[in-house]
């Protein structure tokens, strides 16, 4: 963890998981984000499902793919 409570880079983004991320998930909200602004969540193998779960039952469209940066699912 970074000095400001950032995570450090690589870490999952799942609350409370410091695992190394193997997962890229690029996601918007489109009531605040236009089409071409994105933020990023990185997930382990574990919580990789529960993060897009959790985006995805908001409507959010969203792109999975592994770090190496092959694409696994797009939005």
């Amino acid at each position: 963890m970074s000095l400001f409570g950032e995570p450090a880079a690589q870490e999952c983004s799942r609350a409370g998981c410091h695992a190394a991320a193997g997962w890229r998930i690029d996601w918007r909200n489109p009531k605040i984000h236009t089409g071409e602004r994105f933020k990023t969540w990185l997930a382990c193998d574990e919580h990789r499902e529960f993060l897009e779960g959790f985006l995805g039952s908001r409507g959010f469209p969203l792109t999975v793919s592994a770090l190496d940066g092959a694409a696994d699912q797009p939005a």
